[in-house]
C-alpha cells in the first residue's frame, strides 16, 4: 500500500502538523486501545486494484466503489479525536479525487463512451465512511472520565496537603487554630522545616489511603463510572493523591505560605493543559508544548 499511503500523505494540507505512519491492523487496534492514536484511516489491501477496475467495469453493470474507512478514537480525547476525524476525512476525500484524476487520464478518449454516472464515479472513485475505532462504555464520559477522575485526585491531594500543613503547624505551636468562636494555641515545640515536612508527608501517605478510597467509591459506586480494574484503580487513586499531596507539602515547606500559589500554578496551571486529555499537546501554545515535550505524542495512522 506504499503508493496509496503516499497519496494520502500528500493529499492533506496539514503543513507537517500531522504525524502519519503506516501500520498493520493489529498494531493499529492496539494503539487505538491504548490512546496512542487520535484516529486512523483504513485503506483496504485491494484499494489500487479496485479503483483500477472501475475503468474496465464502468460500462458493465454497477461498479463497486472501494471504501476508505476513517476511525475515530474518543479514548484519546474528544477534541483530538474530532480534529483527527476532520483531517483524516479531508485526506481521504482528497486522495480519492487525486486517484480520480489518474483514472480519468488513463481512460483517455474512451471516457467519452462512458455513461455520465460512470464518469462521475471515475472522478471520485472512493467512498469515505466514519466509524468508531475504539468503542467506549456508556459511562466513560466520551473518553474524559479518566482526565476528570485524575483531576479530582490531584485537587484532593492539594487540599489535603493544605489542611495537614496547617494542622501540623498548629500541633507544633507555630500557629493558632480557630474552631468557630474559639481560638486554640498549643505550646511551642521546636522543629526544623525538614522535620515538619517528614511529619506532614507521613500523615499525607496515611490520609491518601482514606481519600483515594472515598474518591473511588464516589465515582464508581455512586456515579457509576466505568472501571474494569478496581484494584489497579484503587492503587492509582491512593498513589496519585499521595504524590500530589507530598509534592504540595514540599512546595509549602520551601516557599512557606505563598507556596500554595506555587502549588496551584504547578499542579493546575501547568499540569492540566499538558495532560494531553482535553486538548492535544500539538494544538497547545509553544510554552505548553515545551513543558510537555517529554510526554508521548499520539498521532495518526493508516
Amino acid at each position: 500500500m506504499g503508493d496509496d499511503g503516499e497519496s494520502i500523505k500528500k493529499s492533506t494540507a496539514s503543513g507537517g502538523k500531522i504525524d502519519w505512519k503506516v501500520m498493520d491492523e493489529k498494531g493499529m487496534k492496539e494503539e487505538l486501545g491504548e490512546g496512542k492514536l487520535y484516529g486512523a484511516l483504513v485503506v483496504p489491501a485491494d484499494f489500487t486494484a479496485s479503483t483500477a477496475a472501475l475503468t474496465g467495469t464502468a460500462t458493465v453493470g454497477t461498479p463497486t466503489r472501494p471504501t476508505l474507512t476513517v476511525l475515530t478514537n474518543q479514548s484519546a480525547g474528544s477534541v483530538g479525536s474530532s480534529l483527527a476525524r476532520m483531517a483524516t476525512t479531508r485526506a481521504a476525500e482528497n486522495a480519492s479525487l487525486q486517484v480520480g484524476k489518474e483514472l480519468t487520464a488513463q481512460s483517455g478518449a474512451g471516457q467519452a463512451k462512458l455513461p455520465a454516472a460512470a464518469r462521475v464515479l471515475l472522478a471520485d472513485p472512493a467512498a469515505v465512511t466514519v466509524e468508531d475505532g475504539h468503542p467506549l462504555d456508556s459511562h466513560s464520559g466520551l473518553g474524559l472520565t479518566a482526565f476528570y477522575y485524575a483531576l479530582v485526585l490531584v485537587v484532593c491531594g492539594m487540599l489535603s496537603a493544605n489542611v495537614i500543613s496547617g494542622q501540623v503547624d498548629h500541633a507544633l505551636g507555630y500557629t493558632h487554630n480557630d474552631m468557630g468562636p474559639l481560638r486554640l494555641h498549643r505550646p511551642l515545640i521546636r522543629a526544623t522545616r525538614v522535620q515538619t515536612l517528614a511529619i506532614s508527608s507521613t500523615l499525607m501517605a496515611g490520609l491518601s489511603l482514606l481519600m483515594g478510597s472515598l474518591v473511588m467509591v464516589g465515582a464508581v459506586g455512586l456515579m457509576g463510572m466505568h472501571a474494569a480494574h478496581l484494584s489497579l484503580l484503587w492503587l492509582y487513586s491512593v498513589c496519585a493523591i499521595a504524590v500530589s499531596g507530598i509534592g504540595a507539602l514540599t512546595l509549602l515547606a520551601v516557599f512557606g505560605t505563598p507556596g500554595m500559589l506555587v502549588v496551584t500554578l504547578v499542579f493546575i496551571g501547568m499540569a492540566v493543559p499538558t495532560a494531553n486529555a482535553t486538548t492535544p499537546i500539538q494544538a497547545l501554545p509553544a510554552f505548553y508544548r515545551f513543558l510537555a515535550g517529554s510526554n508521548p505524542r499520539p498521532g495518526l495512522c493508516w
